[in-house]
């Protein structure tokens, strides 16, 4: 089963080359026990552009859709056997990146 596990930061920093660095190892460890899909950061919430074609036209607004202080600034997918597995992980990731993690499993 494939899980999102979302990187939740609420700070305007990036994250520092001690964090990088860990996220590396984290990452190449997904990688060598098979649970990597996909992963990337994100850029600040700024850069954000919401669009919303529910009506007539397509409104496209500047900036994040929620106002809020914290935001997502990354992601994982991966692939673990069960909720558990994906658990650990996370907790992995989170220590890795030094900032709290939301997971969510995929439909």
């Amino acid at each position: 089963m494939q899980y999102l596990i979302s990187v939740v930061h609420d700070q305007p920093t990036l994250s520092t080359p001690e964090e990088d660095a860990a996220i590396d190892v984290f990452n190449e460890r997904l990688q060598t026990e098979n649970h990597w899909v996909f992963a990337g950061g994100l850029a600040a919430p700024e850069t954000a552009t919401v669009i919303d074609n529910r009506g007539a036209e397509a409104m496209v607004t500047d900036g994040p859709f929620l106002e809020s202080k914290e935001y997502l600034a990354g992601f994982w997918v991966i692939e673990a056997p069960d909720l558990d597995v994906a658990l650990k992980l996370a907790a992995e990731g989170s220590k890795a990146c030094n900032r709290k993690v939301e997971v969510r499993p995929f439909l």
